[in-house]
């Protein structure tokens, strides 16, 4: 469901252009006054509570102060309410414009609702803070520092019993990552914690299944393992344990185990773009570094009284990242084989991938945007390109001994395979629905794990979709090995 405004706010919005205009230009009656101060009141109050203030009102809440303020006034002194007609109406315009331009933040930047997931389970969470003490941290100069990886872990849960639970919202975390993404103040992204996800926090896990395939997912740079919640609650909604990893100082913000607070550390500057080239191959072989950690918790989980004890299958193992965390997702493939299939949403190919490709089955999803802007005298450039990546694709595509698959979607540009479409539609879904946007994520990167990982017919990776006509596949790179 896509909503622009919140029924509360809409309500709020009217009575308060009513109550300046009568505050300003109304007759003397007492009860007209009352009544508006009073429904003000109540429609402010409701909104408080029940949908939180947000920054994209503030203009909204300021008149509306203004109003009730010049409302008492006037009860006050009601026979002495003569004022120049060229100051009301100034403060009238004033007054209009500032809450036009509130209503206007309030559409483009909407408390959305989330997609609803297709399949049969509830979805619990639970996170931890891991630390890896035979690595130290390479980003910082204290030699102490030993490497943490966040994680969540989303899983499959009684749907019936998750009906009247409360479910978790955004963290703050996906607003800073926002923020350093576009450049913009952190605080203009702050009601994204007021939208709600279809996740129970420390929910008990299914017996529905003795256990269940795992799916590792590493977010882009300067963003967070809950950029792309709509793909994760629709995995686990099909019977996935979803692994969700920040990775200090590349994510957005990372909170460490001891209490302090990792933000990310951006590229230093480099004349050439071999020297950047050469620096996202460390950066990368980290984070690849970071998933066989993981990986071997999750071993350990499995074989422990942790809460997870028996419902991992290790052997079945697959992993998604977005940009950078698509990288990831190919440099892991690479290197650990306990991986069994991978999805890149749109990563570059940094490490020993770019010269062996994978053995695995590997998908690689590239926007409409982006391919545009890799060929020759293109005037489409997407910043995501580089001079060394052409190359490396077509190495690692043709190197691969498994399943290849190379699909591009048209109308899609790099961040379209996050939640951009719906934090801001206006903005950012582009000639699209964001639910059309999201579900062309989520539905191809499901349809590959649900093959490569459950056995099951593919239902959308050998032809083109009358349902997702944005997607084509590219036939040089798509190569059905087995």
């Amino acid at each position: 469901m896509e909503k622009n405004m919140r029924i509360l706010e809409i309500l709020l919005t009217i009575i308060t252009l009513l109550s300046l205009i009568f505050s300003v230009w109304g007759h003397r009656k007492k009860n007209t006054y009352y009544w508006l101060l009073s429904t003000m009141l109540v429609i402010g109050g409701l909104h408080v509570f029940i949908d939180k203030v947000r920054i994209q009102m503030l203009g909204t809440y300021l008149i509306a102060f203004l109003s009730m303020g010049y409302i008492l006034y006037r009860l006050k002194h009601q026979n002495n309410h003569r004022q120049h007609a060229v100051l009301k109406g100034l403060f009238t315009f004033i007054s209009i414009l500032v809450i036009a331009i509130s209503t206007f933040m309030s559409i483009i930047l909407p408390v959305f609702t989330m997609p609803q997931p297709t399949g049969k389970y509830g979805i619990g969470e639970q996170s931890r803070i891991l630390v890896d003490s035979s690595r130290s941290e390479t980003f910082t100069k204290t030699s102490s520092d030993k490497r943490n990886v966040a994680v969540s872990v989303w899983y499959p849960t009684n749907k019936k019993a998750m009906t009247s639970k409360q479910k978790e919202s955004y963290p703050s975390s996906l607003g800073e990552a926002m923020s350093l993404v576009f450049n913009l103040p952190k605080q203009l992204f702050s009601h994204l914690s007021l939208v709600k996800t279809h996740v129970v926090k420390n929910a008990s896990i299914s017996n529905d299944k003795k256990n269940y395939p795992v799916v590792l997912f590493s977010p882009g740079i300067r963003s967070t393992r809950y950029q792309s919640m709509s793909t994760v609650e629709e995995l686990v909604s099909r019977g996935y344990i979803v692994v969700g990893m920040d990775h200090p100082y590349t994510s957005a913000k990372v909170k460490l185990s001891n209490g302090k607070t990792a933000y990310y550390q951006a590229d230093p500057k480099y004349n050439t773009s071999k020297g950047l080239y050469n620096y996202n191959v460390k950066s990368v072989a980290v984070r690849a570094k970071d998933v066989t950690f993981v990986v071997d918790k999750l071993s350990a989980w499995n074989q422990s009284n942790s809460g997870f004890t028996g419902k991992l299958n290790m052997n079945k193992i697959g992993m998604f990242g977005h940009s950078f965390g698509g990288a990831t997702t190919a440099e892991a493939l690479a290197q650990d084989n306990r991986i069994k299939a991978g999805v890149s949403l749109e990563g570059g190919f940094w490490g020993t991938v770019a010269t062996k490709g994978v053995s695995q089955p590997f998908m690689y999803i590239m926007s409409g945007n982006t391919a545009k802007s890799l060929k020759p005298h293109s005037s489409v450039k997407e910043q995501v390109t580089y001079k060394e990546f052409k190359p490396d694709f077509n190495s690692v595509m043709k190197k691969s001994t498994n399943d290849t698959y190379f699909l591009t979607v048209d109308k899609f540009y790099h961040q379209s395979f996050t939640e951009i479409s719906y934090i801001s539609p206006l903005l950012f879904a582009r000639g699209l629905t964001p639910y059309h946007t999201v579900d062309i994520t989520r539905t191809y990167v499901s349809d590959f794990f649900d093959h490569y990982l459950k056995g099951d017919k593919e239902k959308l990776l050998t032809k083109k979709s009358d349902k997702y006509p944005e997607v084509i596949f590219n036939k040089q790179y798509t190569n059905l090995k087995k």
